[in-house]
């Protein structure tokens, strides 16, 4: 293979490579007795002691909290579950179906509400549990 196509074909695997989650740390007390500290990206959640929840699909880039609608993410879930997590704690105490995230109180702050609704939710009002990072 010359080195014109070898340089391609090496800058076409780097470009191709996927992105990196982002790193959350675990602020609200329900995080960090529960979750821990996480990795978050399009594709699932992984908690601090391993265990993962993977992404179906990204439903909305809206969602209702407080009464106010705000920039956010709401995932289904491919496998719903309820993990076992740190301390013996689980997500929701059912299995997960949706995810949302939005930026919380300030602008480090990111909260992740899980829920076990059969329909994609619309507002906070319907999640089981809600979880505080940075």
């Amino acid at each position: 293979m010359n080195r014109t196509r070898l340089l391609a074909l090496a800058l076409s695997l780097g470009l191709a490579s996927p992105a990196l989650a982002d790193n959350y740390t675990a602020i609200s007390n329900t995080a960090m007795s529960i979750t821990g500290d996480i990795e978050f990206d399009d594709f699932g959640i992984t908690f601090q002691n391993g265990k993962k929840i993977e992404f179906d699909d990204l439903l909305g880039d809206t969602f209702v909290v407080d009464g106010k609608s705000v920039p956010a993410s709401v995932y289904s879930v491919a496998d719903p579950k309820d993990p076992v997590l740190l301390n013996g704690n689980t997500l929701c105490g059912a299995p997960v179906t949706y995810v949302a995230s939005w930026s919380g109180a300030t602008e480090n702050d990111t909260i992740v509400a899980v829920f076990s609704t059969e329909d994609a939710p619309e507002s906070s009002d319907e999640m089981c549990a809600s979880y505080t990072y940075e």
